[in-house]
């Protein structure tokens, strides 16, 4: 999606050029069993402009999913419906006629002209075209902020006192202390 070597650099800008690349969905990792890294999907299409959809020439949709799915174990990761679902019908909606249901969104999907890839040396990668979430707002005032922050780590700290010496007293019983 973005090595540098001469010969996957080439394969992109032609496959780009020929405007065959329709759809790159960024997948998180730990998905399959046999590798911890994450997987891109490929969606090609050789006639993007038939008349069961909308024109979509010189157009790509990038899709970051790698923020989706839930663990199931401590090394494995699945996509729920919902975010499969989501997915699916992001693509859908980005291919269809006249669809007003589909809209870039920071983060997550947006559709890229061939151009803006151009500039960026046929760099596939979805997240560096759909960008960042937006960060909520934080509103709390600063100085209510701290307190609240301060009295939480106090807590924290008195009760991790307890625990340590919970800990020795227990070492102690078992004639460790």
């Amino acid at each position: 999606m973005s090595s540098s070597q001469k010969s996957e650099s080439e394969i992109r800008k032609r496959l780009l050029e020929a405007d065959l690349v329709d759809c790159m969905v960024a997948l998180p990792g730990q998905l399959f069993y046999s590798t911890q890294i994450p997987a891109c999907l490929w969606f090609l299409a050789r006639n993007r402009r038939d008349g069961k959809f909308r024109n979509r020439r010189s157009e790509v949709l990038f899709i970051d999913a790698r923020k989706l799915g839930r663990m199931v174990d401590r090394t494995h990761r699945e996509l729920t419906g919902e975010d499969i679902t989501r997915i699916a019908d992001t693509y859908h909606a980005w291919r269809k006629r006249k669809s007003s249901r589909y809209a870039d969104t920071p983060g997550f999907c947006n559709s890229t002209k061939i151009e803006e890839l151009r500039k960026n040396g046929y760099v596939l990668t979805p997240g560096r075209y759909v960008g960042a979430e937006p960060e909520p707002e934080d509103t709390e005032p600063f100085e209510q902020k701290m307190q609240r922050l301060v009295a939480e780590l106090q807590s924290q700290q008195s009760e991790a006192r307890k625990l340590d010496a919970a800990i020795a007293d227990n070492l102690k019983r078992l004639g460790f202390g």
